[in-house]
């Protein structure tokens, strides 16, 4: 029957009983008539239809419609039945006698009768009815008792057993329940129905502690089963309720608590939750909060206002009720927790080394504030270790002696002092139980773990710790942290600050200038080698390496160097080598140790001041090499050893030296471990060994980013290296720099010049005899472009060739070496076959590049794709289509990959990049083919610079103006 809203109404709850479910409510709006009663006009009131009848509903009303709609039928059906079911069907299975589900029963049950009790406190003066058993829901009016009702439990022991029974007070009056009809309508906690009025009950009294007792005066306990009885079942109810008692004594106590902090090694499956990080440790420490009151020990996870202890004694039991302080436990709890250790139900797990490190670093102030900490037994380990949890200290100090540092430390576990290098092992293996010598196990602080494992990496001996003094930056970093006593000589201390670096006069015998960045260069390969220390010259591209070596090396021979340096490069550099050597020191005595035919002779050395040798050279000739003491080292393009695996870069470290010495743009190509391989050379363990660099270094800054790691290893290598940008002394250098780079031919590309040279020049010094010089121009022009395309790359002139090209190896390490910077380079040629193949070499690579010769229709948007895209390091550019009229000032470097008689093509190609809008000094690289006709042309060019310059203005005119000598020359 429909309410109307219009009309008076009056929203009731009405309780019933469900055949499984047990007690319910459901609310119900009813009409109310002019009198004010109740009709039997009423309807169901749910969460769905409340708001049209929000006018006389308040705020509880509407609780308690949503608390009631999750216990109706429907509602348990849908949460606790996984495939849709009819209720006779679930309930007949999960409720059947025999076969039903135990554990379904009571999981319904505890979230029926959680949300019985929510609803019985709301019920309050409110309209509560009986529902008929015709489904009237106004039967009968019952209400629900304003204040709670108290139990107390009586045990009365005789000689033959125990009875056990309750009674209720309700306002001080005694309740008579038992054989009344009483119901307890909620278990969780108990509601008893009496006469109409519903009671509740003072400490949440358990309903199934009652419901014996509705139908029953007492429960007898024999004496067979009293003390298990008494221990589980009356020591609890002491807890919580008040309890008479007859035939045994209940003793309440009151002390101060004691705080006891105990703690024992679980295994890391049994582990809770943990708080840090776990270092892989196979096992956790448990800490359990516990107090004492008098000789009674309560864990703190116990949140118990009241603790019952049961005594058995010779003829009954004494049931000692602790009442404890709950407050002044919180406040030991506030301690523990102020001091980093969060205990939540008494209990807290950390990693191994956090928990004794927090030990260590609080156990003294635990111990003013009244804690006794203790270990306890461990759980889930066949044999406890017994740990040591006094105070650790540690002093270290560091002395310089002549060419090492002495390390001297003493560890303090409490009362036993133990060296420092005894943790050596155990630092480095990361193993952070030590046993002391009366057996116990005192774990290492984990942050030595961080602050010391570089000090034992690079340290040697066995009985006393030294290290090298190139490691003066780890000693700085441990005493700037205050993590040791450091005594250091006035001279090392020079080291930390490079301003304090000595000027050193230029030796006699070298030829030329020295830019100031050079000059300040040269000092400082002076500065290392006073300390013993091996170097890296690391700047860019283009800034005068070679210069600074080379008048570094002079130093050597004019005071009295007592051996031959060794410089160890890429083969094609050998020739730049000798050519800078010549001009700039040229009273050196060089020898080239390069060849098939090279005499294998260390002896040889001592008519010589530099060696100059390939990477190659050194890896076949090891064994003899290493025979043979040098004065310097030094590695060109050191990254060839970044692989410290390689051949190369083990025969490289066998060499033997009084110093060493590399030279590289790009100390890391690839790798960090490029730079472990490079340093090792110069500074051996320096960075450790490799395992200890990979773990340590490697990983935490390529995977992990690590800045902290990386600063450190910044440190440690920061005074070994010396790198300047280009853009770093900018204003020292001139705004255009040429270089010459020598490229030396593989041995196929050797027999197909030699091949071709000889054909042609049979047949126009014939020619000449017989004919004089009128009539072979034309044949001397494609002879020597021939030669010329071959000293390029003989693919040019056969497509068959499978060999390799020289220049095209030299070509392409510099561009990467130029494009890894991060600068742009025009590479200009005059063949556009050359620039085909460099864009083959260049797509192999994956550099990206744009393109132009007399065939590309977009001129423009190639420049303006160079100019302004950041990714486009490479302009490929034919020497006639990109001579003139474009302007590429992105570029700072131009490669001229083949030169030809005028200097003035070549100088309009420079000056796409070097013009108006030019920010940046221009680098320009002329790449000529050792032995080959470039190299006759070049100097025939520096014979003939005025005739060039002056009065040449095609490549007709040159050829014509050759004599004999010169065309004699060109083919020699």
């Amino acid at each position: 029957m429909k309410v109307y809203t219009t009309q008076p109404f009056q929203v009731i709850y009405s309780l019933f009983e469900h055949e499984y479910l047990g007690y319910l409510f459901e609310s119900f709006v009813v009409q109310v008539n002019s009198k004010g009663q109740l009709t039997l006009q009423h309807q169901n009131i749910s969460a769905k239809n409340a708001d049209e009848f929000a006018a006389r509903l308040d705020a509880n009303d509407f609780k308690l419609i949503q608390l009631i709609d999750q216990i109706q039928q429907d509602a348990v059906l849908k949460r606790f039945s996984p495939k849709k079911k009819s209720p006779v069907d679930f309930f007949l299975k999960v409720y059947d006698p025999e076969k039903g589900d135990k554990t379904l029963q009571d999981s319904i049950s505890h979230y029926i009768q959680g949300r019985m009790g929510k609803i019985l406190d709301l019920l309050c003066n409110k309209m509560t009815f009986i529902m008929g058993k015709d489904g009237e829901p106004t039967w009968k009016r019952i209400n629900i008792a304003t204040e709670k009702a108290t139990v107390l439990f009586h045990f009365m022991r005789n000689a033959d057993n125990t009875h056990y029974f309750p009674t209720i007070k309700y306002n001080g009056q005694k309740l008579d329940f038992q054989y009344r009809n009483a119901a307890l309508i909620c278990y969780e906690p108990a509601w008893l129905m009496l006469n109409d009025v519903v009671y509740s009950f003072e400490k949440d009294v358990d309903g199934k502690k009652l419901q014996p007792f509705l139908n029953k005066k007492f429960i007898v306990v024999p004496r067979s089963v009293e003390e298990n009885y008494y221990r589980k079942f009356v020591a609890p109810l002491l807890e919580s309720f008040d309890v008479h008692a007859k035939g045994f004594d209940i003793q309440s106590e009151k002390y101060e608590p004691t705080p006891f902090l105990h703690f024992s090694e679980i295994a890391t499956t049994e582990a809770p939750a943990v708080k840090g990080n776990s270092n892989g440790a196979a096992s956790k420490i448990l800490f359990t909060l516990s107090f004492k009151y008098g000789e009674h020990l309560v864990q703190a996870q116990e949140a118990k206002r009241i603790s019952v202890s049961m005594e058995k004694t010779p003829e009954s039991y004494v049931f000692h009720r602790l009442i404890r302080n709950v407050n002044h436990e919180k406040d030991f709890a506030k301690e523990l927790n102020k001091r980093g250790l969060e205990v939540k139900n008494g209990q807290v797990v950390l990693d191994k080394s956090d928990a004794f490190g927090w030990l260590n670093s609080n156990l003294q102030e635990l111990e003013q504030l009244g804690f006794a900490v203790k270990q306890a037994d461990s759980v889930g380990k066949s044999s406890g270790k017994n740990y040591f949890i006094g105070e650790i200290t540690l002093d270290v100090d560091i002395s310089e002696k002549n060419d090492w540092f002495d390390i001297y430390g003493t560890v303090r576990f409490g009362e036993f002092e133990v060296p420092f290098i005894k943790l050596k092992n155990y630092i480095l293996t990361k193993n952070n139980e030590f046993q002391l010598p009366n057996g116990q196990i005192a774990i290492i602080p984990e942050e030595w773990f961080t602050q010391y494992i570089e000090l034992f990496a690079f340290s040697e001996g066995e009985h006393q710790l030294t290290l090298k003094k190139h490691h003066m930056a780890l000693v700085n970093d441990l005493q700037n942290g205050n993590l040791a006593t450091v005594t250091m000589s006035r001279k090392l201390e020079q080291l930390r600050e490079f301003e304090m670096i000595e000027d050193k006069p230029l030796p006699a015998g070298f030829q030329g200038e020295l830019r100031p960045y050079q000059k300040a260069g040269y000092n400082w390969l002076h500065f290392v080698q006073n300390y013993k220390f091996g170097g890296c010259l690391a700047d860019d591209m283009g800034l005068g390496k070679t210069v600074q070596t080379l008048a570094m090396l002079q130093h050597r021979k004019e005071n009295g160097a007592e051996s031959a340096s060794l410089l160890v490069m890429p083969t094609s550099l050998v020739y730049n080598w000798i050519n800078e050597a010549q001009k700039f020191t040229p009273d050196l005595r060089v020898l080239n140790y390069t060849g098939t035919y090279r005499s294998k002779d260390v002896s040889l050395f001592a008519d010589y001041d530099v060696v100059l040798t390939s990477y190659g050279i050194v890896r076949l000739d090891a064994e003899m090499l290493k025979s043979y003491y040098f004065d310097y080292i030094i590695l060109d393009e050191s990254q060839a050893i970044k692989n410290p695996d390689s051949n190369t870069s083990k025969s490289v470290r066998e060499l033997k030296s009084r110093h060493r010495l590399i030279l590289t743009g790009t100390p890391v190509e690839n790798s960090t471990m490029d730079l472990w391989s490079q340093m090792s050379f110069i500074n051996p363990g320096l960075l450790g060994n490799q395992h200890f660099f990979r773990n340590e270094f490697l990983k935490p800054i390529e995977k992990e980013k690590d800045e902290q790691k990386t600063r450190k290893l910044h440190a440690l290598i920061k005074p070994f290296i010396l790198r300047r940008h280009k853009s770093q002394v900018a204003r020292e250098l001139p705004e255009k720099i040429e270089h010459t780079t020598y490229c030396k031919m593989t041995e196929e590309q050797e027999h197909a010049y030699e091949e071709t040279k000889s054909y042609y020049r049979n047949k126009i010094l014939t020619s000449l005899e017989e004919n004089g010089p009128g009539n072979m121009q034309f044949m001397l022009l494609q002879g020597l472009t021939k030669l010329r395309q071959i000293a390029n790359h003989p693919l040019m002139t056969d497509s068959g060739y499978e060999g390799e090209s020289g220049k095209l190896k030299e070509v392409m390490r510099m561009t990467k070496n130029v494009v890894g910077k991060g600068h742009k380079v025009l590479i200009f040629s005059q063949f556009v076959k050359h620039l085909e193949l460099i864009r083959k070499a260049l797509d192999e690579k994956e550099i990206a590049y744009t393109y132009l010769d007399g065939n590309t229709k977009n001129r423009q948007a190639q420049v303006e794709r160079f100019q302004n895209d950041e990714s486009i390091q490479v302009f490929l550019i034919s020497l006639k289509a990109g001579g003139v009229g474009l302007n590429l000032t992105a570029a700072d470097y131009v490669f001229i990959l083949d030169p030809w008689w005028n200097p003035a093509v070549e100088a309009q190609a420079v000056d796409r990049a070097h013009r108006i809008g030019q920010q940046n000094t221009v680098f320009t690289y002329k790449f000529i083919t050792k032995d080959t006709v470039e190299e006759k042309i070049l100097a025939l060019q520096n014979r003939k610079i005025q005739l060039v310059t002056d009065l040449i203005s095609t490549d007709e005119t040159i050829i014509k103006s050759l004599t004999k000598e010169d065309i004699d020359n060109l083919l020699s």
